[in-house]
C-alpha cells in the first residue's frame, strides 16, 4: 500500500495510560487449539478480523444487585459509581488540551446505565473511518471473556460520528469482584461497509425449501466440496484453509467501487 494511502481507521488516544489498539490475532492470543489454528480458516479469519481495543486502565467492579462499586489502578479504595466517574486527573488534562468551547466536556470513563447491572465504559479512544465504512463494536472473536459480564454489540457510523469509543456491558454475577486487565482485549472493532447492512441488502435473501430445489450446479458443487476430498485417502489436512489463504493473498479486498478501498478511497 502506498504511504500516501489513507488509513481505513484512525484511532485517537486521549487517555495516555490506555494501551493502543492492535491488529486482532488469528490465534486468539494463542488460545485456539493448535488444530483449529492450522486447519480451520473460518475460525482464524474471524479471530483476526479487525482490531483489539483494551480497557482504558486496569478496572475492578463489584455489583451487589443494585449498586456498582469500582476501583482502578490509580486508586487505593473502592468507590460507588453514581452515576459516572472520571479517571483521576483526566478532566484537568482534557481542559488543558481542549479549546475553550470544550472546557468541562471531558467524557466520563464509567457511567452507570439506568438498567440494573448495566455499565458503559469508555476505552479512552476516539476513532474515524473512511467514508462509507463503519465499525462493528463487539466482544473479541473466539477469545473468551474473563467472566462475570457480557458485552452488547453495536455498529457505529464512525465516518460521520466522532466521539468517545465506548461499550456497554451487563454484569452477570453479584457480590464478587470482576476484573478488567489493561493488557487483555475488551473489544474487537471490525470495519464494515455501510452498504453491507442496509435493508436492501439484508432483505435480499431467498430460500430453497427442499432438496428437490437443488439444481445440477448445486449438487456438483456439493460433490466437489464434500465428497471428492473424502474419496482421497491421501488428501492433505487443511485443504480449505490453504485455498482460502491463497485466495486472500491474491485477491484485493473489493470496495464499493470494485477496487481496493485502501488504495482508492478519498481521504477526508
Amino acid at each position: 500500500m502506498p504511504e500516501s494511502s489513507p488509513a481505513i481507521a484512525r484511532f485517537y488516544r486521549l487517555m495516555e495510560q490506555t494501551r493502543p489498539p492492535m491488529r486482532a490475532d488469528r490465534s486468539a492470543a494463542g488460545t485456539l487449539p493448535t488444530r483449529a489454528y492450522r486447519y480451520c480458516e473460518a475460525v482464524t479469519a474471524a479471530a483476526g478480523y479487525g482490531w483489539w481495543v483494551f480497557p482504558p486502565t486496569g478496572l475492578r467492579f463489584i455489583w451487589d444487585g443494585a449498586d456498582i462499586f469500582w476501583t482502578c489502578d490509580a486508586l487505593e479504595d473502592w468507590e460507588p459509581l453514581s452515576p459516572s466517574a472520571q479517571y483521576p486527573g483526566f478532566s484537568d488534562a482534557f481542559d488543558a488540551a481542549a479549546p475553550g468551547m470544550l472546557q468541562g466536556c471531558a467524557p466520563p470513563m464509567l457511567t452507570a446505565m439506568p438498567e440494573p447491572g448495566a455499565l458503559q465504559i469508555w476505552t479512552g479512544l476516539m476513532v474515524r473511518t473512511l467514508p462509507g465504512w463503519h465499525l462493528l463494536v463487539r466482544a473479541p472473536a473466539n477469545l473468551p471473556l474473563t467472566g462475570g459480564f457480557t458485552l452488547y454489540e453495536g455498529i457505529v457510523e464512525t465516518d460521520s460520528w466522532f466521539g468517545p469509543l465506548f461499550t456497554n456491558l451487563r454484569f452477570t454475577r453479584t457480590h464478587s469482584p470482576i476484573t478488567l486487565r489493561p493488557d487483555f482485549p475488551l473489544l474487537q472493532v471490525q470495519p464494515v461497509q455501510a452498504s453491507s447492512y442496509c435493508d436492501a441488502i439484508l432483505d435480499s435473501t431467498d430460500l430453497v425449501p427442499g432438496m428437490e430445489g437443488l439444481g445440477e450446479d448445486d449438487w456438483r458443487d456439493y460433490h466437489r466440496t464434500i465428497a471428492v476430498p473424502n474419496e482421497d485417502p491421501d488428501r492433505p489436512f487443511g485443504a480449505y484453509a490453504k485455498q482460502a489463504r491463497r485466495r486472500r493473498k491474491s485477491d484485493a479486498p473489493v470496495g464499493l467501487s470494485g477496487q481496493c478501498p485502501m488504495r482508492n478511497s478519498v481521504g477526508r
